[in-house]
């Protein structure tokens, strides 16, 4: 009997009819939520974590079109800005906006309850450095399969960024997934299964010693991880994008990694033949595009010119 059949049998494959409550930290736009949706596999958005307000409302426009709630009703315009100052919103991915920008003439009253009101559709707790472990909120385990994805932030990670790492302490983008550790650590009830998605320099000769580390920490935890790097080209997308992935499974259970099926399409599958006009942003569109972003601080740091050296008015 070879390795692989003994490992089977020590380890069982882990399979459940129980319906998934979904945890997405980091969640972007939901891209876990659209794959389980593609799957059919039945599943709750329980909660999500995601601070930057066009991500946010993304993932609300994906999932959740059809709450059109107004959450924000009976709140005062100060109330909301309030809210909106604790929960530490972004727009930019990099820092929290400060009550004093909410409050400008920058974000309209509008805008700020449209956020208010993405964020209560979406069960979105913003800020992950502000959440606790109690707001996973993980109970009647015998019912519900805990998912929770962490694909946390690559720009410390990737080739195209300034590869500063994950360290924990390091106070880089990257590094907060050491974040996630401390939630692991401060609920009493953990999640049944984690999905982390990386760039693949997440197990480089650079990060690999704080990758390792991580994963000791999720041993000690009780969890068992499946690692390997995977190409959407190998799984029916016309796309050569390699990506990292971690399956880590609660207690003693066996994982496969699903087998590469046949590319049948190419990007001319996807390219739409005709084009209407509302989807193109001529010059005029793009400088003003480009001046109200300024204005509202979203391009602060980011230099004036655009390509030919024309300065942007």
């Amino acid at each position: 009997m070879d390795q692989i059949s003994m490992f089977d049998l020590m380890y069982p494959t882990f399979k459940t009819d129980k319906t998934v409550r979904l945890i997405e930290l980091f969640a972007g736009v939901g891209s876990q939520a659209m794959a389980l949706r593609n799957l059919g596999i039945p599943f709750e958005h329980y909660l999500m974590s995601e601070w930057e307000m066009h991500a946010t409302a993304s993932y609300k426009a994906i999932h959740m079109a059809d709450d059109d709630t107004d959450y924000s009703a009976g709140m005062s315009s100060e109330d909301v800005i309030q809210a909106l100052t604790q929960l530490g919103i972004s727009v930019d991915g990099k820092k929290p906006l400060t009550g004093e920008q909410i409050r400008s003439h920058s974000y309209s009253d509008a805008w700020r309850r449209e956020c208010y009101n993405n964020i209560k559709a979406t069960h979105n707790l913003v800020n992950i450095c502000a959440m606790k472990g109690q707001d996973l909120n993980i109970v009647e385990k015998e019912k519900y399969i805990y998912l929770l994805t962490y694909s946390f932030p690559c720009q410390d990670l990737s080739l195209a960024g300034k590869m500063r790492g994950m360290k924990k302490g390091s106070g880089t983008r990257s590094g907060l997934l050491w974040e996630v550790e401390r939630l692991l650590n401060e609920t009493k009830n953990l999640p049944q299964i984690l999905l982390m998605e990386n760039v693949p320099q997440v197990i480089s000769a650079d990060n690999i010693d704080d990758f390792h580390s991580w994963c000791s920490f999720l041993e000690s935890k009780g969890y068992k991880c499946y690692t390997q790097i995977l190409n959407a080209k190998d799984y029916g997308v016309a796309q050569n994008r390699e990506r990292c992935f971690m399956v880590s499974i609660l207690g003693d259970y066996n994982y496969k990694f699903p087998q590469p099926v046949p590319l049948d399409k190419t990007m001319k599958d996807y390219l739409e033949d005709e084009v209407d006009e509302k989807y193109y942003i001529n010059s005029e569109k793009a400088q003003k595009l480009i001046k109200d972003l300024r204005e509202s601080g979203q391009l602060d740091g980011i230099s004036k010119t655009v390509r030919g050296g024309a300065e942007a008015q």
